[in-house]
Protein backbone atom coordinates (compact mmCIF):
# COMPACT_ATOMS: atom_id res chain seq x y z
CA UNK A 1 0.00 0.00 0.00
CA UNK A 2 0.97 3.65 -1.34
CA UNK A 3 1.64 5.78 1.24
CA UNK A 4 -1.19 8.58 -0.20
CA UNK A 5 -3.63 4.77 -0.21
CA UNK A 6 -2.82 4.74 3.25
CA UNK A 7 -3.37 8.69 3.88
CA UNK A 8 -6.26 8.47 2.14
CA UNK A 9 -7.53 5.58 4.56
CA UNK A 10 -6.57 7.80 7.68
CA UNK A 11 -8.43 10.36 6.38
CA UNK A 12 -11.65 7.89 5.83
CA UNK A 13 -11.41 6.40 9.16
CA UNK A 14 -11.10 10.23 10.86
CA UNK A 15 -13.55 11.21 9.24
CA UNK A 16 -16.36 8.84 10.08
CA UNK A 17 -14.87 9.17 13.72
CA UNK A 18 -15.73 12.99 13.11
CA UNK A 19 -19.21 11.88 12.15
CA UNK A 20 -19.99 9.60 15.14
CA UNK A 21 -18.83 12.35 17.48
CA UNK A 22 -21.53 14.83 15.77
CA UNK A 23 -24.34 12.35 15.96
CA UNK A 24 -23.37 11.43 20.28
CA UNK A 25 -23.24 15.48 20.19
CA UNK A 26 -26.97 15.62 18.79
CA UNK A 27 -28.20 14.16 21.96
CA UNK A 28 -26.43 14.68 24.59
CA UNK A 29 -26.96 17.58 27.09
CA UNK A 30 -24.39 16.19 29.59
CA UNK A 31 -22.17 19.65 29.62
CA UNK A 32 -18.79 17.01 30.39
CA UNK A 33 -19.78 15.04 27.55
CA UNK A 34 -20.53 18.00 25.51
CA UNK A 35 -16.57 19.02 26.30
CA UNK A 36 -14.97 15.72 25.63
CA UNK A 37 -16.92 15.27 22.27
CA UNK A 38 -16.06 18.63 21.10
CA UNK A 39 -12.20 18.81 22.27
CA UNK A 40 -12.38 14.97 20.19
CA UNK A 41 -14.15 16.72 17.41
CA UNK A 42 -11.56 19.56 17.29
CA UNK A 43 -8.77 16.80 17.59
CA UNK A 44 -9.92 15.13 14.36
CA UNK A 45 -10.25 18.14 12.27
CA UNK A 46 -6.57 19.13 12.78
CA UNK A 47 -5.77 15.75 11.84
CA UNK A 48 -7.72 15.98 8.77
CA UNK A 49 -6.07 19.32 8.07
CA UNK A 50 -2.66 17.99 8.60
CA UNK A 51 -3.56 15.05 6.79
CA UNK A 52 -4.92 17.12 3.74
CA UNK A 53 -1.98 19.36 3.51
CA UNK A 54 0.08 16.35 3.43
CA UNK A 55 -1.90 15.47 0.37
CA UNK A 56 -1.67 18.56 -1.59
CA UNK A 57 1.86 19.42 -0.77
CA UNK A 58 2.60 15.65 -2.47
CA UNK A 59 0.50 16.46 -5.29
CA UNK A 60 2.65 19.51 -5.87
CA UNK A 61 5.86 17.73 -5.78
CA UNK A 62 4.57 15.50 -8.07
CA UNK A 63 3.01 18.09 -10.71
CA UNK A 64 6.25 19.58 -10.42
CA UNK A 65 8.62 16.81 -11.18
Amino acid sequence: MSQRESNLIWLKDVLEHLCGCQKQLEWTADAQAMHVLTDTMLRDLDCCRKLCETLRRRALYREAV
